[in-house]
């Protein structure tokens, strides 16, 4: 770590739990963001700013204009350009030494499973379900750690699953596949403010996995009630009968 980056990251460095030690795990981790809507937008602003050495950005979509109202990582410049494009000018423009992978695709298959095994951790900030179990199923056969994150109208709902620990639960655990309904926000709309707490807080949980500080969510559920200024904390068990963390 130079001089520049002691005094980039001083106020972090600072910290007692965390120091030049946690520092240098974040110059030196890979995440990947699946998503650069809603939730990648915060979590990548600030797991950028942070100094997380290298970002892959997976998003198969354009900015439009009904995005910008949350979508910070993207401007009026940009409608009609890739969102990972956006993505990556936006992120350079807050460290031009940050490494930063665009994947202008839908990340499935084999694609999908080998960007989650080079990844040191998942944050899932995709926006429907198909993808979030996918994602899901990849993190789980790959053992790399997930951070989930989800809002609609005025509600969050946030939760780490790390498949390195044996009693750790995975995303089908908490929901099974073909019955929960495809709501999106296009239908029943969000509140700009929502999605950036919860993106926030994905990007809070990826630091504290990648450097090892604190207590992760990993066994909880995080919901948010943003009308009521109200957070419920759940336990989430692992599933003895799930199909991909307990095959």
């Amino acid at each position: 770590m130079d001089d520049s980056q002691l005094l980039r990251y001083s106020r972090q460095i600072l910290l007692p739990q965390f120091g030049v030690e946690g520092q240098q795990r974040l110059l030196d981790a890979r995440v990947l963001i699946v998503g650069a809507g809603g939730l990648g937008s915060p979590a990548a602003l600030y797991l950028a700013a942070a100094g997380v050495g290298h970002l892959v950005i997976a998003d198969h979509d354009r900015v439009d204009l009904s995005n910008l109202q949350r979508q910070l990582l993207h401007g009026q410049a940009d409608l009609g350009r890739d969102k990972v494009a956006s993505a990556a000018d936006t992120l350079h423009a807050i460290d031009p030494d940050l490494c930063v992978t665009p994947i202008a695709t839908r990340l499935q298959g084999e694609r999908l499973r080998r960007e989650v095994q080079a990844a040191d951790i998942v944050v899932d900030a995709s926006d429907n379900f198909d993808t979030r179990f996918e994602v899901n199923a990849a993190c789980v056969e790959q053992r790399t750690p997930l951070v989930s994150g989800a809002a609609i109208r005025f509600e969050g709902q946030l939760a780490v699953f790390d498949s390195r620990r044996d009693d750790s639960p995975c995303y089908r655990c908490l929901y099974r596949e073909g019955d929960q309904p495809q709501e999106t926000c296009a239908d029943n709309g969000v509140l700009a403010p929502v999605v950036g707490v919860i993106g926030s807080l994905q990007a809070l949980e990826a630091i504290k996995v990648l450097t090892g500080i604190g207590r992760s969510l990993c066994g909880r559920l995080l919901l948010f009630d943003g009308l009521a200024q109200e957070w419920r904390s759940l336990k989430l068990a692992r599933d003895p009968a799930c199909p991909v963390c307990n095959p």
